[in-house]
């Protein structure tokens, strides 16, 4: 098989398990595959890509990349339009990391959503997804770029809205799609900019006309073209990597079935703005204005949003926060030039945060669709295997040393340190007191969950399926008091070995992967580090091997800062429980800010939504109804009407009446060109 030929297996394997799923399984075409026939169809298309795309990072390793058009789509002019796909160490690296993780939650699904009845779409969904982001990470062009972003967008929105019978559901994927439309608007300018500039779609064509971008001014202004363009460009990575303000659509995602909030806050959808900010780097680079917008707007969301963690009591969004704040991260080391370490926490935080999701998700199956942590405790001895995997995944996610998290993390907060951009010293600020927030509503979490008193009913057994209560107000999340009875248990071995296996990486990958990305040629040739800003550089000379690095983290302030964080989780929730209690009734002005999210949706309601809707309903009311309809629709009706009454009475039907008309009009026509010509 031919190198293009595999790379296009890879891509559209998906589609085909998709769209065989969504036709034939759906009801659309008919009913030809069952439930059955759906998992299979799907989990062999993405294993397919997951196979290809280890083969490639291999191929790629060894030094055959690959950059080229597969199928122009269109030629005016000079200008081409063209499908292709550009593989390199950082697109084929994403390309495992979406479809490993992908392959795990399409087999977690089968035991999460075997009774529900909308199994065969969901599994449609879930590989459509894969398939969109996969033509995003790996095109050479902005045209494709743009193609995956909006189909991960599109199929979130379906995903999100899944049980779409509850209100909850639908107003959380409509919020997910217009908040970003907000962003897709920048993106879309900073793509028109740089087109419109560089004469190309093409990444090559473009980046190879950065210093001349570099010099241009935006038309008009004394602003440079290529802050602008980047800016433009980032904010669509805000929308789509939710950060601060457009992240307000995330949380709400947790309305969407479990497997889909794995998959969407792991290793595709959120991640695309970090994928993108680091492929453009070649531009970001050249300019320290879009730069310091990028990691003020990161270590915002770092720190702002780990604090809402705390007071979550949905299983969930608990973990739904900690993705907001590990993205803040993730943007914080693009801002400070460590593209690579951006894309290395990208990778580490794949693996133990989908790990995460699944076993909340698991959590959630032995406690019979409760999400509520204030109904669990002492589940360890019930759920021994989802409590190894999820203590794991949360010592990888507080960077504790040696596990994946913590050579990402600390990595990222040593460049924060290094940078000399606007806003760096807030940047350490933050994500250094971001570890202490995290060590505590993870294990806040943690100790909530797997120890301590029992508090879950186990005075009714649960006798109903996934699918009884799968579209009513009361499944999948815990913001009510419908708590269903019966004794925790394991989930079942469908769902644990998915856990387990993503569990391997979140605790090895770090260590074996630090080095090459970080300090190796793994990424050289494909991110690009200005000489002015050495951040790397520095990173490199305190780096002396894995085991010295995570040895040497003992005796600095992040680990005690953490440690900090899991010793005061496990006073306040397991020695001393009435000290959060008292601090809620003596702080409540603090925890109402922290409950309401910072007023942030009140406030996108009272200004910007309901702003849009007077000045769309001005727009009704005086564009459509009074000038449109009634003056120009009505109007012109009216004048005809008028004019056809008045014309009427000319019509008699005499023929002498008509030729003393034409003999009129005749003699005012010559009169006329008499007077011209004099």
């Amino acid at each position: 098989m031919s190198v293009p030929k595999l790379y296009l297996l890879i891509a559209f394997a998906p589609l085909v398990g998709s769209a065989i799923a969504g036709l034939f399984g759906t009801g659309f075409l008919g009913r030809w595959v069952g439930r059955a026939g759906a998992h299979w169809v799907t989990i062999l298309g993405v294993l397919v890509s997951a196979i290809g795309s280890a083969f490639v990072l291999q191929d790629v390793l060894a030094g055959n990349t690959f950059n080229g058009t597969l199928y122009t789509w269109s030629a005016i002019g000079g200008i081409k339009l063209e499908i292709g796909f550009m593989i390199d160490t950082l697109s084929a690296m994403m390309m495992v990391v979406v479809t490993s993780v992908s392959l795990m939650v399409h087999i977690y699904t089968i035991g999460y959503m075997k009774d529900d009845p909308g199994y065969q779409r969901f599994f449609s969904y879930i590989s459509l997804f894969t398939f969109s982001m996969l033509m995003l990470v790996m095109s050479n062009n902005m045209l494709q770029l743009f193609f995956g972003w909006e189909a991960v967008g599109l199929v979130s929105y379906l995903l999100i809205g899944f049980w779409y019978t509850r209100p909850t559901a639908i107003f959380a994927n409509m919020k997910a799609f217009l908040v970003n439309r907000v962003g897709d608007f920048g993106f879309v300018l900073g793509i028109g900019l740089l087109f419109a500039y560089a004469g190309s779609m093409n990444y090559t064509e473009v980046f190879s006309q950065s210093d001349k971008l570099a010099g241009l001014t935006f038309p008009g202004t004394d602003w440079m073209l290529l802050s602008v363009a980047c800016i433009a460009l980032f904010v669509g990575a805000m929308g789509k990597s939710a950060q601060f303000p457009l992240h307000v659509w995330l949380p709400d995602s947790m309305e969407g079935p479990t497997p889909i909030s794995a998959l969407i806050h792991a290793a595709t959808m959120v991640t695309a703005g970090i994928f993108m900010v680091a492929r453009f780097s070649p531009l970001f680079e050249l300019s320290p204005t879009a730069l310091s917008f990028i990691i003020v707007i990161g270590s915002i969301t770092a720190l702002f949003m780990g604090f809402l963690g705390i007071i979550q009591n949905d299983i969930k969004r608990v973990v739904a926060y900690s993705t907001l704040s590990q993205l803040g991260y993730m943007t914080v080391a693009l801002g400070a030039s460590a593209y690579s370490v951006a894309i290395f926490h990208l990778m580490t935080h794949a693996f133990f945060k989908a790990l995460l999701f699944l076993a909340a998700g698991s959590v959630i199956i032995g406690m019979h669709h409760d999400q509520d942590i204030r109904n669990m405790g002492g589940l360890r001895k019930y759920m021994p295997i989802t409590w190894i995997t999820f203590l794991l995944g949360s010592l990888a996610l507080i960077g504790t040393p040696f596990f994946a998290g913590f050579y990402s993390k600390e990595n990222i907060i040593e460049a924060a340190k290094l940078s000399h951009v606007w806003g760096s010293g807030f940047a350490y600020f933050a994500v250094l007191a971001g570890v202490f927030v995290t060590a505590f509503y993870s294990f806040r979490l943690y100790f909530l969950v797997f120890h301590g008193k029992e508090r879950f009913d186990t005075s009714g057994a649960h006798g109903h399926g996934h699918d009884d209560h799968a579209h009513d107000s009361h499944d999948d999340h815990g913001h009510d008091d419908h708590h269903h009875g019966g004794v925790p248990h394991e989930s079942p071995a469908v769902v644990t070995v998915p856990l387990v296996l993503l569990a391997i990486p979140s605790v090895i990958i770090g260590a074996i992967a630090v080095g090459p990305m970080l300090f190796g040629d793994f990424f050289k040739g494909v991110i690009f580090n200005s000489p002015d800003r050495p951040v790397m550089e520095h990173l490199a000379e305190d780096f002396h091997g894995w085991v010295a690095y995570g040895l040497h983290a003992f005796s600095t302030v992040p680990f005690w800062l953490m440690l900090a964080g899991v010793v005061l989780a496990w006073f306040f929730y397991l020695v001393k429980p009435a000290i959060p209690a008292a601090i809620k009734a003596r702080a409540g002005w603090l925890y109402n800010l922290l409950d309401n999210k910072y007023y942030m949706d009140k406030i996108n309601e009272a200004v910007f939504a309901r702003g849009a809707r007077a000045l769309g309903g001005g727009f009704w009311k005086v564009g459509d109804k009074s000038l449109i309809d009634g003056l120009l629709v009505n109007g012109s009706a009216r004048l005809v009407g008028w004019f056809a009454g008045v014309v009427r009475h000319l019509q008699s039907g005499y023929i002498y009446h008509y030729a003393f008309a034409m003999i009129i009009g005749i003699m005012a026509l010559v009169t006329f060109f008499v007077l011209l010509n004099n």
